[in-house]
């Protein structure tokens, strides 16, 4: 097996995580997650909370929205006519396969962005066969991904399983903004569930139905822009790859920040730094640096918001792993939901110096009542040079000249600011889909053994701790050392099976450290500590426990705090 199959049957039997429903046969693209997969799903939320929404606390706010959403709001981003995968049929099994995914693995080219026509084209000239059958294709067509439902007793109340969280936080922006001090920039965050009904899930949690996703919606004044504090991701080093490198099949390149702004590489200095600090991110949870890079979306490429695309890409030996998102998605989203709506989601520009605008305006010249209705009905929606127009064209209201009615004056105003659109910088992560890469890069065979080597800030416990033998004076002084050390640290408590087999079950899921209590602790008060990823011991007073603990977890290495000793491994 590779690792990918290693990783899977290491996932089931230490309960990271295992295919959902298994007892009725599973179900493609469902996952559950165990209680060491949980831990470490939840330690890796944590750091993104840091990164993204802690260490930037004030311009990143957090706020929850619905799962189910009204068919209105998906019609207005665009998701209920754009989002969508191409689809084809083999004519004889009527196995479905997602079109473009087959002619890429038949082929071995990029088949992303083609349309319909393209991919059968394909199909037809290539005489791509069915993988499963032999037989025939059929044409491509579109697949929505959007899983539909009722909201109520109703069948006319149309709603979806949101496929992002993004839009709860279109939609809610002008609530925040307001409640926010109504300052830009201003990020929106969201961790949540979103479902998407995938036509072909594969590859464990890579694509799911069901998962977590982490997103951001970074708010901003697209002209009178405060700029980021590039100073915080100066020594971020950045593998990208852009367009024209693409096109040109070139490799990725390496570069500064600022050098990403200066070439024009990246349309925006905030799109440029929240890239940075996913960067961080992701070698956070033990990505190496130069396993990952960021690729620019061809246009064709794009979601049907994006001005610009970036996606993050994790390299693991034969596999490229989409790790994350990052989009500029200009006023798109609100501007569409402002206009389905009605409701105005325009925040107000100040001007540095107020200025003088001529405007022309609509003056009503009639009194008469029983015109009235009928004058503000023809006025609904028109502006000031219709109504000059229509003035000069002689049109009439109830029988009345519409010159005799109203007239069109130009006025000079003193105004101190305008109103506008802001535009939004968003990058998103699958949180299982980060699990799935930390686990499969911190994978490890040492001597016919697994170890998971995660980075001490995501790994499930920080420290494990064993009485080498079942004896009650050796499990009872075990026991009050594990709750001493509760008091700092995520503690792992075992005392069953053999010392060896104990520290191979801590190795394969990931405790950096273990403690063992032995038949010295009874006489001197010392015991020893094993590193996970080298397997070396030192022996340290009980008393120096806690401190000798503290150190490791700011990067001391662990011959220097202790005593060496050899030991069962």
């Amino acid at each position: 097996m590779d690792n990918v199959d290693n990783v899977l049957d290491l996932a089931k039997r230490r309960g990271l995580f295992w295919p959902s429903y298994e007892i009725y046969g599973g179900v493609g693209g469902l996952y559950d997650l165990g209680h060491i997969g949980v831990r470490v799903k939840n330690k890796i939320v944590s750091l993104w909370r840091r990164l993204f929404i802690e260490d930037h606390s004030d311009l990143i706010v957090e706020i929850e929205t619905p799962i189910i959403t009204p068919k209105r709001v998906l019609e207005a981003s665009g998701h209920v006519q754009n989002f969508t995968d191409p689809v084809v049929e083999c004519l004889n099994c009527h196995r479905v396969f997602r079109a473009d995914h087959l002619v890429e693995g038949a082929l071995h080219t990029s088949a992303e962005g083609l349309s319909t026509k393209e991919l059968t084209s394909l199909i037809v000239s290539k005489g791509l066969k069915c993988p499963q059958c032999g037989g025939q294709l059929g044409e491509v067509r579109t697949f929505n991904l959007l899983f539909s439902t009722t909201i109520g007793p109703y069948s006319g109340d149309v709603g979806f399983l949101r496929p992002e969280t993004a839009q709860g936080m279109f939609t809610s922006f002008k609530r925040v903004f307001v409640s926010a001090r109504e300052k830009l920039p201003l990020g929106i965050a969201q961790v949540g569930r979103v479902a998407r009904n995938e036509i072909s899930p594969r590859q464990g949690l890579l694509r799911m139905r069901e998962f977590t996703i982490m997103e951001m919606e970074f708010f901003i004044d697209p002209i009178k822009q405060a700029e980021p504090p590039l100073h915080r991701v100066n020594e971020e080093r950045l593998n990208v790859l852009s367009a024209d490198a693409k096109v040109k099949g070139d490799r990725p390149s390496q570069y500064k920040v600022e050098e990403l702004l200066i070439e024009k590489i990246v349309i925006h200095p905030w799109m440029a730094y929240w890239m940075a600090i996913s960067n961080r991110f992701v070698t956070n949870i033990g990505v190496q640096p130069d396993s990952t890079y960021f690729e620019e979306k061809l246009p064709q490429e794009r979601a049907h918001y994006s001005s610009q695309t970036f996606d993050q890409l994790v390299i693991l030996g034969e596999d490229k792993i989409e790790i994350s998102g990052h989009a500029y998605r200009s006023d798109y989203d609100l501007k569409n939901h402002m206009k389905l709506s009605g409701e105005d989601m325009t925040v107000f520009r100040r001007f540095d110096q107020p200025k003088i605008i001529r405007n022309k305006k609509i003056q009503i010249k009639s009194r008469d009542k029983a015109l009235s209705s009928a004058l503000m009905e023809f006025l609904k929606g028109k502006s000031s040079e219709e109504v000059e127009a229509a003035i000069r064209d002689g049109k009439s209201v109830g029988g009345v000249q519409l010159g005799e009615l109203v007239t069109v004056e130009s006025v000079e105003e003193k105004v101190s600011g305008e109103k506008f659109i802001p535009h939004v910088i968003e990058p998103s992560f699958g949180a299982e889909r980060c699990l799935y890469v930390a686990v499969l890069a911190a994978y490890r065979e040492r001597e016919g053994r697994t170890v998971l080597s995660l980075p001490v800030n995501i790994s499930p416990y920080h420290v494990a701790v064993f009485p080498l033998l079942s004896k009650d004076e050796m499990e009872n002084k075990a026991l009050r050392i594990a709750e001493m050390l509760r008091g700092k640290f995520e503690v792992l408590y075992d005392s069953s099976g053999s010392i060896g087999k104990r520290y191979a079950r801590v190795d394969e899921i990931g405790v950096p450290f273990a403690v063992t209590i032995d038949g010295d602790t009874m006489k001197d008060g010392t015991v020893t500590i094993r590193d996970r990823d080298s397997w070396s011991q030192i022996r340290v007073k009980e008393s120096e426990l806690m401190e000798t603990l503290n150190k490791l977890f700011n990067g001391e290495k662990l011959e220097r705090l202790g005593i060496p000793v050899k030991g069962d491994r």
